[in-house]
């Protein structure tokens, strides 16, 4: 009976935290806007990240592939010029739980399959603009707000 349980506890602090409690797929509904606001839908959307590139249409909901890189966006529509956008990758609680609990096995094996980081859950780009979306100003039933990049001029 002890080398059940001791056989049990090793099985689940080897495996990663976040891979329990996050699949390594993620929804992110996207969305699209004219410069003057108004929702667009059917763009075109293609999301890539270092798993691949998954797409779908504006005003639905695309799954992605988790990882520890941002993910670029580009949404093309006929009548508007493209939209294009970053989210960032941020580290979620998954990964705090293996450093804590689990161990380096597990943080490592979550960093790999990417089930350690989630992206932004709503993004609205916009036509003609270039947009970063962060996961840390995310609320509950709102968008992320989206942020145009400051350029450096040297």
């Amino acid at each position: 009976m002890k080398k059940a349980v001791l056989l049990a506890a090793v099985t689940v602090l080897s495996t990663g935290c976040a891979t329990i409690v996050n699949d390594s797929a993620q929804p992110i509904k996207v969305e699209t806007r004219s410069e003057s606001g108004q929702m667009i839908t059917g763009a075109d959307c293609t999301l890539t990240n270092d798993f691949g590139a998954f797409t779908g249409k504006s005003g639905e909901v695309v799954s992605v592939h988790r990882s520890s890189k941002d993910l670029d966006i580009t949404c093309k529509h006929p009548s508007n010029p493209d939209a294009t956008a970053r989210a960032v990758s941020r580290a979620n609680a998954g990964l705090a739980g293996n450093i804590l609990i689990g161990g380096g096995i597990g943080a490592i094996i979550d960093h790999t399959k990417g089930t350690a980081y989630t992206y932004p859950t709503w993004l609205q780009l916009v036509f003609g603009k270039t947009l970063v979306f962060d996961r840390s100003g995310e609320k509950d039933g709102a968008p992320v707000a989206g942020i145009e990049p400051q350029t450096t001029v040297k």
